[in-house]
């Protein structure tokens, strides 16, 4: 592998953020290592990484690929035209690109254009971010050359002898929060005497932890704890009244390494790269899942966890009746919380990027 030599790499994931921020993240790695590199990413034309790929500065061409519903739908009969379409074009951006290197990081996009490449002998890579395997992943995993997970026990999806355990990409700002602690208390205008609970529902956020968390202020109030609560834009409208010089809430959170840090507990859905994050992080952690999410991933996600004793889970179904016990436990059990935040810091994997980036330059040098 020659340091000089221009390498083409193209990328692609998408769909959600869940899938677009390891794929930068991947790419950001990839040039600081070769500054002459060329990238080009494939997405789904109506998705978000078509606007989040270009504000990071890399080039995107969009497929006409959507996935297939799990409801009996008139979209899904558009899919095998839609399929065909972004094969052909998937088969035009390659021969074109002429890339050294493929790299997936799931959603409907990636499905088409590995598999092409695959099949014209380029080494590709995917990464899989969750605990377990989507479709896309699945279907491209014969083909791969190397597959990149987050979480042990992945031979149930892939081929054991394809198989790296590195992690999922984190921000590196969140390496070491617990220095912030007194920053971050005075950013956020927080009483150090107090508990401070961090509520995280994502970037649009969760309708059942927000109303959750609406019907425990006055509990919150009783136990003295103050409350962190990102709610997302679709519901700042709603809930912003309901800031106080205890109840702090946020559409979204800028300096996420401040609102981890100024935390004593953390409320959290359980996406793959909010369980990264929070592994790193090394907070009691109450997950929360959305059971809206494709086979139901994020349940699975949490329950990883919570079999290493890291986390505690609780269902939306549960909310009502098991929410103020759980919490409790947390909040008045010292030893409890350190139980969990040892155990939860022992599955960061702070160096998942680097880790995967040394897979890819090995399928380079083979």
């Amino acid at each position: 592998m020659k340091e000089d030599k221009t390498y083409r790499f193209i990328i692609s994931g998408g769909g959600t953020g869940g899938h677009i921020y390891p794929a930068i993240a991947i790419a950001n790695e990839l040039k600081s290592r070769y500054p002459k590199a060329e990238f080009l990413f494939v997405g789904a034309k109506d998705r978000m990484e078509m606007e989040k790929v270009p504000q990071a500065g890399y080039e995107i061409v969009g497929l006409w690929i959507s996935g297939i519903q799990r409801s009996l739908n008139l979209k899904n009969l558009m899919f095998p035209f839609k399929l065909l379409s972004s094969l052909w074009k998937s088969k035009a951006i390659i021969k074109k690109f002429k890339p050294d290197a493929a790299i997936g990081t799931g959603g409907y996009a990636s499905a088409p254009l590995l598999r092409v490449a695959s099949k014209k002998g380029i080494p590709s890579l995917i990464q899989e971010q969750n605990s377990h395997a989507g479709i896309t992943n699945k279907w491209l995993s014969s083909r791969a050359k190397k597959i990149c997970t987050a979480y042990e026990g992945m031979e149930r999806f892939f081929p054991s002898e394809k198989i790296v355990l590195t992690g999922n990409p984190v921000r590196q700002d969140l390496l070491d929060v617990s220095s912030k602690k007194g920053d971050a208390l005075a950013f956020f205008e927080l009483n150090p005497n107090k508990k401070t609970l961090l509520v995280l529902g994502g970037s649009l956020g969760a309708g059942k932890i927000n109303s959750l968390i609406h019907d425990e202020l006055s509990f919150f109030e009783s136990n003295e704890v103050q409350v962190i609560w990102q709610c997302g834009k679709f519901y700042f409208e709603k809930y912003k009244e309901n800031t106080t010089e205890n109840i702090k809430v946020h559409a979204f959170l800028n300096r996420m390494d401040l609102a981890y840090a100024a935390a004593d507990i953390i409320i959290s859905r359980a996406g793959a790269l909010s369980v990264s994050e929070l592994c790193l992080v090394g907070k009691p952690v109450i997950f929360i899942p959305s059971p809206n999410v494709s086979e139901d991933h994020q349940t699975k996600n949490a329950q990883a966890i919570v079999g290493k004793e890291a986390a505690l889970l609780l269902k939306e179904n549960e909310l009502e009746t098991q929410f103020e016990t759980t919490f409790s436990k947390v909040l008045n059990d010292a030893e409890k919380q350190q139980l969990l935040s040892e155990n939860i810091k022992k599955l960061a994997k702070p160096n998942a990027t680097r880790d995967i980036v040394e897979e890819i330059e090995k399928l380079l040098s083979a």
